[in-house]
């Protein structure tokens, strides 16, 4: 018997049961695999995100994360001043935060300003134009967004006020500044309209200069071996702050999301679920079917192991058919869902829920392929005890 001439005999046989099943396992491995890059790909994403330029460390208000609300560290030049005499630290730079207004014409418009050192920042990259300088107290760089909300581009000046008045609606005075450049912000929204000055100019824009207030202070590391010694020192030196390395924040940020590490496990188990009933109830048909044709075999001196490994090898090949499928179509689901997920308010844009990975792709084929060669077991030992001489009468008559 040609082992795998014989199964694919048989599986021609009743082509459309066979091509259901094989649809079946492939929408199984499809959410398996949407599962299993939703379980780790929010992790690393995550910490993608976070480290998209290098800064292994935020220090925040106590009892705080970075963004998590509008708490601010005041004295925030002396405290990078500090930070940056630890031997073990390349840079560090504060950020601070504020909501501000634009005018458009005759219109006012809400962006989100962000106040940087341009030598350790830690939260754009330059698209077009060119960067601010230190001491730059006119310049500031816009997002895409941004300009075209402004209607401004390089080179054009634009103005800008921290508050309304609400007597009259109107902005308090404010600075009138030139547009340097265009960035990508690291951590805005979709179509996020975001502008950056020094943080000298943010905060005299929100009228906390006096104090020198920040969100937060990103620390960049020399060695990554060093990060975990860095925040411990830190956390010494700087008890009134809430230091945090990239690890802590994934681990705070599973914690947030534990929920879909929970649904993922269970929607993975469900189509392994269903992967096992598909391909026990096929083969235990065609099992059945075949009886005959596999007592003959046995009786012209095929052994029970030839056989048992004829059923669970069609097991593997309708799973491993499957499989390939599954994952063409789990990778056009992923996407699909990915950008309504991410679509959502106050996530970055470059955050994704379903990050495809080689180990991704290898761990759901492995854990399918493995499911179905043992959803195979049942339906080999019926193949296996069936009577020769009992079962050849059955089909004489």
């Amino acid at each position: 018997m040609s082992g795998l001439g014989w199964i694919l005999r048989s599986l021609g046989r009743h082509r459309l049961r066979a091509g259901l099943s094989i649809a079946g396992v492939a929408i199984s491995a499809a959410l398996l695999l949407d599962m299993v890059m939703l379980s780790g790909g929010i992790e690393r994403s995550f910490a993608e995100l976070v480290l998209a330029r290098g800064y292994q460390i935020r220090l925040t208000p106590k009892g705080t994360l970075p963004f998590d609300t509008e708490a601010t560290i005041t004295g925030a030049g002396a405290l990078v001043k500090a930070i940056r005499q630890e031997p073990a630290i390349a840079d560090a730079g504060a950020v601070f935060l504020a909501s501000v207004y634009g005018r458009a014409g005759d219109s006012l418009v809400t962006l989100f300003g962000y106040g940087i050192e341009p030598e350790a920042q830690a939260l754009y990259t330059l698209e077009a134009g060119r960067d601010l300088s230190p001491n730059d107290t006119v310049g500031v760089l816009l997002s895409r967004a941004a300009a075209r909300l402004l209607g401004t581009g390089i080179g054009d000046s634009v103005s800008l006020a921290s508050r309304l008045d609400p007597q009259v609606a109107t902005a308090t005075a404010g600075r009138t500044l030139a547009v340097r450049g265009m960035v990508h912000w690291v951590y805005d929204y979709r179509n996020q309209p975001s502008v950056g000055t020094t943080l000298s100019v943010m905060q005299g824009l929100a009228n906390q200069r006096a104090d020198d207030r920040a969100s937060l202070l990103m620390v960049r590391v020399v060695e990554d071996s060093a990060v975990a010694g860095v925040v411990a020192r830190l956390r010494t030196k700087f008890p009134r702050l809430e230091v945090s390395s990239v690890a802590d924040l994934v681990r705070q940020f599973n914690r947030r999301l534990v929920y879909f590490r929970q649904l993922s496990y269970i929607l993975s188990s469900m189509s392994l679920v269903v992967t096992v009933l598909l391909v026990t109830t096929l083969l235990t048909i065609r099992v059945n079917e075949r009886l005959g044709e596999i007592a003959t075999l046995r009786a012209i001196g095929i052994g029970r192991g030839t056989i048992v490994r004829g059923v669970v090898l069609e097991g593997a090949i309708l799973t491993l058919i499957g499989s390939v499928l599954g994952i063409a179509l789990g990778l056009a689901t992923a996407r699909y869902l990915d950008s309504i997920l991410t679509s959502f308010p106050g996530l970055p844009a470059a955050f994704s829920f379903f990050v495809p990975r080689r180990d991704s792709l290898t761990t759901a084929g492995l854990v399918l392929l493995l499911t179905g060669s043992l959803a195979a077991l049942y339906p080999a030992w019926l193949a296996a005890r069936a009577p020769i001489a009992a079962t050849l009468r059955a089909e004489a008559t």
